[in-house]
């Protein structure tokens, strides 16, 4: 988000909305139908981790989503301390670690797909409504009207992999890699 509004792609709330609905329709899906293949065991953890990195063609936005995956997945060790996490590796995609968890929990594949779609949508808009000074009322009325393209792309991000990508958005996150002094990590 960082790159996006250095850039001027995002500028205020009307642009704010679109750029979100670019991420929902792109990367949320993207990540959603990952998590949810994890999830249902369609896919076994590090073959997950290998499509991912074959469907997030940034080394920013890869390095940026093992990280995240490696956060969620210290907390998972901590949460469900008697689950085997050792399947996924030191480093996992964050939608890698995010289907493994929603397995432990429980969920549906839809369920799982759904975490990743609204994480997707809701890091971006708060990370706008600090860095643009929004008005967070505005931001989360945005994401509200969000929901229900979240709540389709989480539908069908759980019918299969999808295998798109967003070359802009794919820019934004390598550019954001060579700022000086980025306040985010993605």
């Amino acid at each position: 988000m960082e790159e996006a509004i250095a850039c001027g792609l995002v500028r205020d709330l009307a642009t704010l909305d679109a750029y979100l609905r670019r991420r929902i329709r792109s990367t949320g899906l993207v990540a959603g139908s990952i998590a949810a293949a994890v999830c249902g065991g369609a896919l076994a953890p590090g073959q997950a981790d290998a499509e991912t990195d074959a469907r997030t063609p940034s080394p920013a936005g890869r390095a940026a989503s093992r990280a995240q995956g490696r956060g969620l997945l210290r907390l998972s060790k901590h949460v469900w301390p008697e689950h085997d996490w050792s399947v996924l590796g030191a480093r996992p995609h964050l939608a890698v670690a995010s289907g493994e968890a929603a397995r432990v929990c429980g969920m549906s594949d839809t369920e799982a797909a759904m975490v990743l779609v609204y994480t997707t949508m809701t890091g971006s808009a708060i990370a706008a409504q600090r860095l643009l000074a929004l008005d967070p009322a505005d931001v989360a009325a945005c994401t509200f009207a969000l929901s229900e393209l979240c709540d389709r792309t989480a539908d069908l991000a759980a019918t299969g992999l999808a295998d798109l990508s967003d070359p802009v958005l794919d820019v934004v996150a390598q550019a954001h890699l060579d700022r000086e002094r980025p306040l985010f990590a993605s």
